[in-house]
């Protein structure tokens, strides 16, 4: 096994690894005990690693099968599974979300690695839905244990706001397929056991409730997750991964740094369909399974 120390970042969310190559092979009892502080960190963060596609690909990959890029996003030329994020190409998103929620199964974790950072601003914030779910009064989580929730990428950040020809182009990309999953609003850990909201910028409406009833709950069950205990920032210089676990967190990237460049790739670890507390699993409400996406 690979010695590595564990330092943590803040008080419920977030811990940096050193001591550790990702350039370098690991032993199955390195991943195993990276996976099990992930779990428990929900973020994990490696700075000055450097990796090239295939290095962010191999290290991605010692934490199960990966997606494809994205379920309608193309990937990079050459590289199936790395999607550029990318802010003169409209990766800005500038809102709070889980990755790929609208699908059935989202992705397990996701890395980025930073290629181009600008000098100030761009960082990437990441919170913790499991603590934000034990924040909740208990008449609020015995109400959240039982809620289901439509997520579909035809509801995402740049709905509420008018498009240039290029933002308009891409949204045409990003809708080319529609999903919408109904999720558990209260997702059981597959690991740890542990409840986390399972909501963020993809979830459109709360099932069974009216629209303007659904919208204020999830505002409400948002705000706790976004509180500032519950959220840790990344400050990225080149070269810096992060390995954040998409069962149990959001992110966020603030548009903060004006027209100065910023790219990332990421990389994802595929995952499972989500399960609620009574323990039925998410299920489709339109689109397809989207296995071209989750292999």
């Amino acid at each position: 096994m690979t010695a590595f120390e564990l330092h943590k970042v803040g008080g419920r969310i977030g811990a940096e690894i050193t001591g550790i190559d990702l350039s370098q092979p690991l032993d199955g009892q390195t991943v195993t005990a990276l996976n099990d502080a992930l779990v428990a960190h929900k973020a994990l963060f490696f700075r000055g690693q450097h990796l090239d596609d295939q290095g962010q690909t191999r290290f991605a990959g010692y934490f199960g099968p990966l997606t494809t890029a994205h379920p309608t996003v193309p990937s990079l030329d050459g590289q199936p599974n790395v999607l550029a994020v990318d802010s003169e190409d409209g990766g800005r998103a500038n809102q709070w979300h889980t990755d790929v929620t609208f699908v059935r199964t989202p992705p397990k974790a996701s890395t980025l690695r930073s290629l181009v950072v600008p000098p100030y601003g761009g960082n990437t914030l990441i919170a913790d839905a499991q603590a934000a779910y034990r924040d909740l009064p208990e008449q609020l989580r015995e109400f959240a244990d039982r809620l289901w929730a439509v997520h579909t990428n035809d509801y995402d950040y740049a709905q509420g706001k008018e498009l240039d020809d290029a933002e308009a182009e891409r949204r045409a990309v990003f809708t080319s397929r529609t999903y919408r999953t109904a999720h558990p609003v209260v997702r059981v850990h597959p690991e740890s056991g542990e409840r986390g909201l399972f909501i963020g910028g993809f979830a459109e409406r709360i099932l069974g409730l009216p629209t303007g009833a659904s919208h204020d709950l999830l505002r409400t069950l948002q705000s706790y997750v976004t509180r500032p205990e519950n959220v840790v920032r990344w400050r990225w210089s080149v070269g810096d991964v992060v390995l954040f676990d998409n069962r149990s967190t959001q992110h966020y990237a603030p548009d903060d740094y004006d027209d100065l460049p910023r790219r990332l790739h990421r990389v994802t670890v595929a995952g499972d369909v989500p399960v609620g507390v009574s323990g039925e699993p998410s299920y489709i409400v339109e689109g397809d399974d989207a296995a071209h996406y989750t292999g």
